[in-house]
């Protein structure tokens, strides 16, 4: 089986995310992580996406924008890329699943999804619209503050996480 995991990130808490993951579903045999503005999906059986919250849910050019001008106001370094127009929503939109396995994540201040939202519900949603079948329901791996750094103990979930999806992928 292959698997693609491709991720957004602002500040590298979701590359983090997203690398731990590709650890953990290494058991599957090929597994290739990207950034969303390298990222090609053909000839992958199973599509993990993931992205930061911001305002509420997945984000958007002005959220992206913003929060690359809020970086450099305060001093901390953003990935390559990070304010490109395409983000994971624009991505997604040129997706066509017809049935491949899919599972989505995200990163989040940790506090309840009715307080902060939760980007990875958005992104399972337009997934299942693209025709992606879920293998998983939305995770959430946690930040300490909205630039980072990653609560103890994430990526250690994120990395167990992706295991998970490479057993019920196999299954």
């Amino acid at each position: 089986m292959r698997a693609l995991v491709v991720y957004e990130s602002i500040y590298g808490n979701t590359r983090a995310v997203a690398e731990a993951v590709a650890e953990g579903l290494a058991p599957l045999g090929e597994v290739q992580l990207r950034p969303v503005h390298e990222a090609d999906d053909a000839g992958f059986d199973l599509l993990v996406a993931g992205g930061p919250t911001h305002m509420h849910g997945m984000t958007s050019s002005f959220s992206r924008r913003a929060a690359v001008k809020a970086g450099e106001d305060d001093g901390v370094s953003v990935e390559p890329n990070a304010g490109d127009e395409q983000g994971l929503r624009q991505w997604l939109a040129k997706r066509t699943g017809n049935g491949r396995l899919a599972a989505a994540f995200d990163t989040r201040i940790d506090r309840s999804p009715m307080l902060t939202g939760m980007a990875a519900r958005s992104i399972a949603r337009r997934l299942h619209r693209t025709g992606f079948t879920a293998l998983a329901d939305p995770e959430s791996f946690f930040v300490e503050d909205s630039e980072g750094p990653l609560a103890e103990g994430e990526l250690e979930r994120a990395r167990a996480w992706g295991a998970s999806l490479a057993e019920k992928a196999s299954a």
